[in-house]
This record gives structure tokens, sequence and C-alpha cells, in this order.
């Protein structure tokens, strides 16, 4: 589905100065990139919303779809068709036909940032466009947060301190409206080739996520 246009989404947003310019030299650099904010993916009334950091220069940056194109999207997207959230197991392109299922994946910040790592001005500037997007859940929806930032970003964008839940692997929160945020490393390059994530230990997340969610 297409977000781009909604209330809490735009792909012309300039707000960080450091983001725009940089995203500016990268379509320099490559011009058959995408190299602007990246949309979330994924229905429109999700059960799951999965957040993640930041587009990758070579991922999500490069094709438009959030986990897209780099080695990030692997495992993620293998594990989700496992669990009946993806109807394919990998994510090529954004033309490839694959489709989420109750599930929508987007970043706490929707611009690449130089050398993966956004400053926390700018993560606090993109926190109104994931706080509309958790606004916009059903009663009951499950949030899961790849990584530290994810985690409390989803806090922050629901007005809760950061130090009442702290981040674990595998933690499970419970949040107003019965939603409920779910915790895991990153499935980053450098967590799963040292094996500080293995994909066994994010299947069980998922595996939790499953059982617990509600029948449609």
């Amino acid at each position: 589905m297409d977000f781009v246009n909604k209330p809490y989404f735009s792909t012309d947003c300039k707000q960080c100065p450091r983001l725009s310019g940089f995203l500016e030299q990268v379509r320099s650099d490559h011009p058959d990139y995408y190299a602007r904010p990246v949309p979330p993916f994924g229905v429109g009334d999700p059960r799951l919303l999965i957040v993640g950091l930041a587009p990758g220069l070579h991922g999500a940056n490069r094709t438009g779809r959030p986990f897209t194109g780099d080695f990030a999207g692997i495992l993620l997207y293998r594990t989700l068709h496992k669990y009946g959230f993806a109807s394919a197991p990998d994510s090529v392109s954004a033309e490839d036909g694959l489709e989420l299922i109750d599930c929508r994946i987007t970043n706490a910040v929707k611009c690449l940032p130089p050398q993966n790592k956004p400053e926390p001005a700018e993560i606090r500037q993109c926190n109104d466009y994931l706080g509309g997007e958790i606004a916009s859940l059903g009663d009951g929806a499950a949030i899961l947060a790849l990584g530290t930032i994810a985690h409390q970003s989803v806090l922050r964008a629901l007005g809760i301190k950061p130090k009442e839940f702290a981040f674990g692997h595998g933690v499970v929160h419970a949040l107003p409206r019965g939603m409920t945020l779910y915790d895991s490393y990153h499935c980053s390059r450098y967590n799963t080739q040292t094996r500080r994530l293995t994909a066994e230990m994010f299947e069980s997340v998922f595996a939790n996520i499953r059982n617990n969610m509600p029948r449609s």
C-alpha cells in the first residue's frame, strides 16, 4: 500500500537539513537510487507494525521499500514468510509483487543517515511520523521494535519514558489500548554474522507474536 500523502508521512519532508543535504548528494552519486524519505510498506490496518532504525544506503534507500535490497532484509522477510506475514520469503525490489499480510514495516527515521547513524534531534524530529502510524493502529495491535532506537522511538511516540520499559531481546511490554511491544535485536549484518542474533532467536520472537495474536 502507498502511504505517501497520508497525514503522518511525506516523501517531500526536508525537516532535517543534514539528512536532506545528504540525500541530495546520494542522488547525485547514484541517479538510479530512490534516495528520498522511504515510506512504510504493508497493509493499511496491520495487526503487526515492525519498526526498524532507518533506510540503508544500498537497501531501502536504493529500492524505496524498507529492508529491501540489503543484508538486513534477508532474515526479516524469510521470517515474515515463515510466520504468515508475507506472501514470499524474499524482497528483491519494490516491483517484485511481494505483499505483506496483517503487517506493516516502517522505520524510526525515514531518511538515510550518514554512516547509518541518525542524530538524536533527527530521531526526535521524525517521531511525529511514527506517532501518527501508531495512532492509526487498531486496539490490541502488536509492535515489534528492532533495536534500542526503534524501541525508544515507539515509547517516545506514546509519551512513555524509556526508563519505564528497558529494551531487551525477547522482552515484551504492555502498552496503552491493549497494544503490546515486542523487542528484538536488529537483524543487521553485524548482529547476525557475530551471532548476537541467530535465526532461532529471531524466529522465537515472531512465534511469540503469532501465538499471542488474536485470530482475525
